[in-house]
Parts: structure tokens; C-alpha cells; sequence
């Protein structure tokens, strides 16, 4: 069997392994900056799951979602320099709460923390976004950017 290639992928291949190929490469190619917005992203669409679940009573589904979120600030978190910038310590501590409430929400199966949760993030990550689309990267992205390797695990 011949396999054809468009845009460097093998069209042969099962659509998964070239679904997974092209996700590895978005991440390894992406800027500091474009990683930090699709980890955002990413923590807003797990917050919104959640709180989706937790109204219907799927409080096993919330949890994945919940858990997965906390798994997003944890390596937030852990890849912030906050001497990087004068906002460093005031994200840290964000970030500190933020935790604590996601694992709340999540123990207490509580839709409303859940929502607080996700009005806490929307702005940090329009935020990012905003400074991400000016100039390519923010420099505290620059500077506290996720190694592309931790991003796919957490992503």
C-alpha cells in the first residue's frame, strides 16, 4: 500500500495517530505566550464542563473535569518565576486560591464555587490572550513559559 503525504503527514496513517502527530506539533511549535492562553482555554472548558455535570448530578464527570483543572494550575503554578515580574507573587497567590477552590468545589460538589472559579480565571486568561496577540508573547510568559513536554501531559 502507498502511502500519499500532504503538509508533512502520512494520509495512510489511522486519523487518531495523525490527530496526535498534529497535536504534537502545535504544541512544540507554539510560542511561551500561545501555550499559556491554550492552557487557559483549556482550564475554562474543564470549569465548564464541571459546573455542566455538577447541575445534572454527574458528580463523577465533574470530578474528571475538576481534577484535570487543578492538574492546569498546579503546573501554572509550578512554572511561574515570580521574581519574573512585579505581578509575580499576586498571580502565585491566585493561583494558591484558585486550587484550594477547584478542590473545594470538588469535594463539596458545589456548582457555585465552580462558577466563582471560572469568574476568577475569564479575565486572567483574556488577559494573556490580549498580551499573547500583541506581541507574539507577554515577557512574564516568556519567562514563566510551560515546557512544551508538560503541556502535553497536562493538555
Amino acid at each position: 500500500m502507498t502511502t500519499a503525504t500532504g503538509f508533512g503527514y502520512a494520509l495512510g496513517r489511522p486519523a487518531a495517530a495523525r490527530l496526535d502527530q498534529f497535536k504534537a506539533d502545535a504544541v512544540t511549535t507554539a510560542t511561551p505566550g500561545q501555550l499559556l492562553v491554550r492552557l487557559y482555554d483549556r482550564l475554562l472548558l474543564d470549569i465548564d464542563r464541571a459546573h455542566e455535570a455538577q447541575t445534572a448530578g454527574d458528580h463523577l464527570a465533574a470530578g474528571t473535569q475538576l481534577v484535570h483543572a487543578q492538574a492546569i494550575v498546579s503546573e501554572l503554578a509550578s512554572t511561574l518565576d515570580v521574581d519574573a515580574w512585579d505581578g509575580g507573587p499576586r498571580l502565585m497567590s491566585i493561583y494558591t486560591f484558585l486550587l484550594a477552590e477547584l478542590v473545594r468545589a470538588n469535594v463539596e460538589k458545589a456548582p457555585d464555587r465552580t462558577l466563582a472559579c471560572r469568574a476568577l480565571v475569564a479575565p486572567l486568561a483574556e488577559a494573556w490572550r490580549e498580551a499573547a496577540s500583541q506581541q507574539g508573547a507577554p515577557p512574564a510568559a516568556q519567562q514563566t513559559g510551560v515546557p512544551a513536554q508538560r503541556i502535553s501531559a497536562v493538555g
